[in-house]
């Protein structure tokens, strides 16, 4: 069975800084389609924007941030289990930070962990633990953090469902000649160098973090896709009936190309 990681970030699981409970449902029924042929893991965001709705503090201040996150997580991982539980579906929570990359021990505790999740039919669901963490431990996005759990649990694809259906060759939202990427191997001359851009107030990426992402997956042999997440058909086309109709395939160069 091949293995994938579904990243979804906070721009489509919440809106009015509530929960997104028919995109979520959406996103949980296209997960259980899925597990038919694939093991999945989710990486997902929405904790701060859920715990928002229960605390409202400054979220750009350090402490409040984590507070409100504190508060957020259990609303989030709730809303999951509800929905996963319509179709018999047991899920765990995996929080992680950077330095459980740094760690052999600690990374292999969480490859273990999953393992025996995916063997088990159950569907872990990792998020940053930013709560107790200082800055320094985290990698901020869980764009990053997605693509360095696809590497370390050995997963073909990493999907990246965004707000946006693709990566384009300019800023789609100011130019309407904006054409969007179906295949690269390489990422475009300065395109990482970019200050990350999210559009919800919510969200910590923006295009860069998933650039950066796809080109720490490429320059180690896996691949991702970036689509749209607030309308799963491109997602499903490609990953069930392999039809790439939208979204762009980062694919690491073939070894004869290079």
């Amino acid at each position: 069975m091949k293995r994938i990681v579904i990243k979804v970030g906070s721009a489509v699981l919440t809106q009015d800084n509530e929960i997104a409970k028919e995109r979520m449902l959406n996103l949980v029924n296209l997960i259980a389609k899925l597990r038919r042929k694939y093991e999945v893991v989710l990486v997902s965001s929405g904790a701060v924007a859920a715990g928002y709705s229960a605390l409202k503090l400054d979220k750009s201040k350090q402490i409040g941030k984590k507070a409100i996150a504190a508060a957020g997580q259990p609303i989030l991982m709730s809303s999951y289990k509800k929905k996963f539980d319509i179709y018999g579906i047991d899920t765990a929570q995996i929080l992680l930070t950077e330095d459980d990359f740094d760690s052999r021990k600690r990374t292999k505790i969480f490859q273990e962990i999953i393992d025996m999740h995916l063997s088990n039919n159950i569907v872990p669901i990792v998020n940053e633990n930013d709560i107790s963490s200082t800055p320094e431990q985290l990698f901020g996005d869980n764009d990053q953090l997605s693509a360095n759990v696809a590497y370390a649990i050995n997963a073909d694809l990493l999907i990246i469902l965004s707000d946006i259906d693709g990566y384009y060759d300019k800023n789609p939202s100011e130019n309407k000649d904006a054409k969007i990427y179906k295949v690269l191997t390489e990422l475009p001359e300065g395109s990482l160098e970019d200050k990350a851009t999210p559009n919800n107030p919510f969200a910590t990426g923006g295009i860069v973090t998933k650039l950066k992402a796809a080109d720490f997956l490429m320059k180690r042999g896996k691949k991702m896709l970036l689509t749209n997440g607030f309308d799963l058909t491109a997602a499903e086309s490609f990953l069930i009936d392999k039809k790439h109709t939208l979204g762009t395939l980062f694919a690491p160069k073939k070894k004869e190309e290079v």
